[in-house]
Order: C-alpha cells, then sequence, then structure tokens
C-alpha cells in the first residue's frame, strides 16, 4: 500500500536533509510570541494572536511552496535552501490564490453552520419546550455540513503539490488533487489517517503548551508552580515537535503525491507523448523537477498548467 510504502522513504529523506528540520522548526517560532503573549494577559494574548495571523497567512505560501520543492528533491539527494527561496518566490501567488479560495470555502461552511444553529435556537426558543424530532434535524444538517466541509478538503489536499510539482495554474491544482483523489480513494484515505494522527499529536502539543503559558493556571494544583525553566522546556518540545511533524508531512505527502500521478495518468488522464517531437522517454527516477519562476503568466493561466 503507497500510504505505508511511502513513510520509510519519507523518514528517510528527512534523515539525508536536516536542513528541513531547521526550516520547519523557524516556521514554528512564529508560534511561540502567542504563547508568551497569552502567557501575559488575556489580551495581549489576543492582540499578539491577530497580528502572527497575519504574518502567517502571508508568509504560509511562500513557506509551503519552498518546502514542498526541497521535500521533493530531498526524496533522491540531497536539498539545499536556495531551492526553498527560488520556489518559495516563484509558487507564492498561486499559492496564495489556492489560499485564499481554502479560506472562502472555510467561511462559507462557518455561515452555514451558524445559521443553522441560529434557526435551531430559534425554532426551540419558539416551540417553548425541546422538540427532540427539530434537534435531531437540526443536529443533523450540522452534521451534514462538517462532512461536506471535511470532503471538500479531501479532494482537493493536493492543490498545493499540483501547483508546486506538477506547475499547475490555481483552477487546474483544484482538479489535478479532485481527479488524483477520486482515482485512489483508497490509499489516500490511508494516508489522511496517518497524517490526521500527526496533526492530533502536534495539537495535544500545541493544547499542553497553551496551559503551560496561560497567565493563570488553569489546572490549579495539579501542574506545579510555573517558572522560566518550565516555560523554556515547553517552548523547546513545542519546536521539535512542530520540525519533526512539519518536515515529515511535507516529504511523506510529496512522496505519496508522486506515486499516485502516475496512477491517475494512466486512470484518466491522456498520458504525455515524450517522442512526439524525437525526443526520449523520458525516465521518471531521473527526472528533475523545475521550479523556474511562474512571473511571466498568470496563476490562473491554464497555458502554464503541466498537469
Amino acid at each position: 500500500m503507497v500510504a505505508l510504502q511511502s513513510i520509510r522513504p519519507a523518514v528517510s529523506s528527512i534523515a539525508r536533509n536536516p536542513l528541513l528540520l531547521v526550516i520547519t522548526a523557524a516556521y514554528g517560532l512564529l508560534q511561540l510570541p502567542q504563547f508568551v503573549g497569552q502567557s501575559l494577559s488575556p489580551l495581549a494574548g489576543a492582540a499578539v494572536s491577530l497580528a502572527m495571523t497575519g504574518v502567517i497567512l502571508v508568509t504560509l505560501p511562500f513557506y509551503q511552496g519552498g518546502l514542498l520543492a526541497m521535500a521533493d528533491e530531498a526524496r533522491t539527494g540531497s536539498t539545499a535552501l536556495a531551492t526553498f527561496i527560488t520556489a518559495g518566490k516563484s509558487n507564492y501567488l498561486a499559492l496564495l490564490l489556492a489560499y485564499l479560495v481554502l479560506i472562502a470555502v472555510a467561511t462559507v461552511f462557518f455561515i452555514i453552520g451558524i445559521v443553522v444553529a441560529i434557526f435551531g435556537g430559534i425554532s426551540v426558543l419558539a416551540a417553548g419546550e425541546p422538540n427532540t424530532a427539530l434537534l435531531v434535524i437540526v443536529g443533523l444538517l450540522g452534521a451534514l455540513a462538517a462532512l461536506a466541509y471535511l470532503l471538500a478538503i479531501f479532494l482537493i489536499q493536493f492543490y498545493g503539490h499540483a501547483i508546486v510539482l506538477s506547475d499547475s495554474d490555481v483552477i487546474e491544482s483544484f482538479r489535478h488533487s479532485i481527479s488524483l483523489v477520486r482515482t485512489n480513494l483508497v490509499t489516500v484515505l490511508g494516508y489522511s489517517i496517518i497524517i490526521g494522527v500527526g496533526g492530533v499529536v502536534l495539537g495535544l502539543f500545541a493544547s499542553v503548551a497553551s496551559i503551560v503559558f496561560a497567565p493563570e493556571n488553569p489546572l490549579g494544583s495539579v501542574l506545579p508552580e510555573l517558572s522560566v525553566a518550565i516555560f523554556l522546556v515547553a517552548g523547546v518540545v513545542y519546536l521539535v515537535s512542530t520540525a519533526l511533524l512539519g518536515a515529515f508531512y511535507a516529504t511523506y505527502s510529496v512522496c505519496v503525491y508522486r506515486e499516485l500521478e502516475p496512477t491517475q495518468t494512466a486512470a484518466g488522464d491522456p498520458p504525455v507523448d515524450d517522442t512526439a517531437a524525437g525526443d526520449p522517454p523520458a525516465d521518471r527516477d531521473s527526472d528533475t523537477t523545475s521550479f523556474g519562476d511562474r512571473s511571466d503568466r498568470s496563476p490562473s493561466d491554464p497555458a502554464g498548467s503541466s498537469s
């Protein structure tokens, strides 16, 4: 199974290229100011969190593009910081636009959830007493909205890989990801479960860090009195976990994506004839992915898509 077979090369890629850990740890540092602000006061924490959310929104496309390109190089050899910078710059606009589309989709589903909740609340108040059938209907509508959102994310999760590794434009990246997932449902489901477990682990570390850095200990006497040493230990543990899981996600997702691409092409997309112009067929294993400058075309221009 590709989802399991890709774990070993993903780990080997990180072992050969510890620079990946440095990059992911550096990006994890952007989260620490939020915890520090939270430790001072709730108001300071909210202000710092808002500011850092803006910073993350602006820098995430650059980070995503550069990290995926480095992970792709790390599969078969060594990678360098130059790859991170070049790919981050050349794919920035396309990834930013795609990210804004994701935010718009999430906002739509959030509004739907709010409307369902308000409708349910008004209906219960109008009835004067809890109506079991009505509550069940409202709950089902909310669950359907949540499932629809998760399904959408499940289908388009490889949009970034399509942009960076397959040179797709914004629209084509979503189409390519949907086609890839539909063709390999079982494999992608297994992959998503593994990635999900990693996300839960990282979430637990973030929750513990949030508790440790809280201005007032929410667990009372359960935790020892906080000190600078505990703050430092919590920060280091959080950074290390962020670096390890971030690097693993990058290399693992790229390994899975590269393995699934031939399957998706054979199942649906017409194969590219490399010999049409007299060129010899390209060897996939020895092929070097180009992360060239996209500045000469719009991210939504299909003429630049090769997926």
